[in-house]
């Protein structure tokens, strides 16, 4: 059974108002008062709840954190890069998820306000409304991944435009010209910004008209091999794949291997975001390198340099974070030595 604020005040000799205002410091205690209330605590074991302490306006030292999802190596980057901070900082996580779905989202919004001191929410399924309504609540939030103008938070981006530019114009550098994009999930700004570089990178290489090059995806393995089955069937066959991630990546090499087609020599592939295993894939996959870890910690350390009053009330920083092209062995290699694919 859990102590309870009764214990501390049965084992201190003094009263629960005593109590309460000694550990929430509301008013003034006699001295030695105070210290029977705080060895008593000590001697219990006492913690006091987090919600209560919230409502008396007291920091309960959590941070809460809001993903689409906790399974996978970008989330697992993504949480490593806040669990250092947190340790530095001296903060608890309170770690929830929405699996894509708006409302399971919205009630683990309303069941972690004001049980932490500031959230950190990755929602690219959320309405621009629901966002803005988010940052007004009262609790500091810093978004990611977000793609709303106007809101009154922190918000963190990788760059995803300049990143599918990139590695399309790579692709184009080898003579590609029938570069087909296997698109990320149709709600998320992410994969619109990624989707906007292949085609302004196309358009720079004299491919102004992608409609039959872009294929239905998601982030999935899944989706890229069912997307890259179909790939496979078009004519003329596309010679080169951006995938809208590396997981969708692997799926696609896995159906191209299936279909018996050489990679990169007939039809080379590209990902997005340097997981760690996208180097260990057959052949190892040139992706976009997005600093995860990197990118998680400053995410951390701006919501807490907030709550610490180190940044103005009123400041916002929109900060869009710089990706790095890695070339390897699903783009080059014979197929460097081949010249035009038109």
């Amino acid at each position: 059974m859990s102590v309870t604020i009764r214990d501390v005040a049965r084992q201190a000799g003094v009263s629960i108002s005593t109590v309460s205002r000694v550990l929430n410091d509301t008013c003034p205690v006699r001295e030695d008062k105070r210290r029977s209330v705080i060895e008593a605590s000590r001697l219990l074991g006492y913690r006091p709840n987090p919600a209560a302490r919230s409502l008396l306006g007291k920091k309960v030292g959590g941070l809460g954190v809001l993903l689409p999802y906790v399974s996978g190596e970008f989330f697992t980057e993504l949480l490593h890069g806040l669990d250092v901070a947190a340790q530095e900082s001296k903060f608890f996580l309170v770690i929830s998820t929405s699996h894509g779905v708006v409302d399971e989202f919205k009630a683990a919004i309303q069941a972690m306000h004001k049980r932490v001191d500031g959230m950190i929410v990755m929602a690219p399924e959320l309405a621009a409304d629901d966002m803005a309504s988010i940052a007004k609540s009262g609790t500091p939030v810093s978004f990611v991944n977000t793609y709303v103008d106007g809101l009154d938070a922190d918000v963190f981006n990788f760059d995803n435009y300049g990143g599918a530019f990139a590695v399309t114009q790579h692709l184009t550098a080898l003579g590609h010209r029938r570069i087909a994009i296997i698109k990320g999930p149709s709600g998320a700004g992410d994969a619109r910004e990624r989707l906007r570089g292949y085609r302004a990178a196309m358009a720079e290489a004299g491919v102004s008209d992608t409609r039959r090059l872009e294929f239905d995806g998601d982030y999935t393995q899944a989706a890229g091999f069912a997307a890259a089955e179909l790939i496979v069937q078009t004519a003329p066959r596309p010679t080169a794949i951006v995938a809208a991630n590396d997981y969708c990546a692997a799926g696609a090499i896995s159906a191209l291997n299936d279909a018996g087609l050489a990679i990169p020599d007939e039809v080379a592939v590209t990902g997005f975001d340097d997981v760690p295993s996208s180097q260990y894939t057959l052949p190892p996959l040139t992706t976009v390198r997005v600093p995860i870890r990197e990118f998680g910690y400053q995410v951390f350390r701006r919501l807490v340099a907030r709550l610490e009053g180190q940044v103005e009330e009123d400041e916002f920083r929109q900060q869009v974070l710089p990706v790095e092209l890695v070339v390897r062995g699903s783009t080059v290699g014979a197929v460097s030595q081949r010249g035009s694919f038109r």
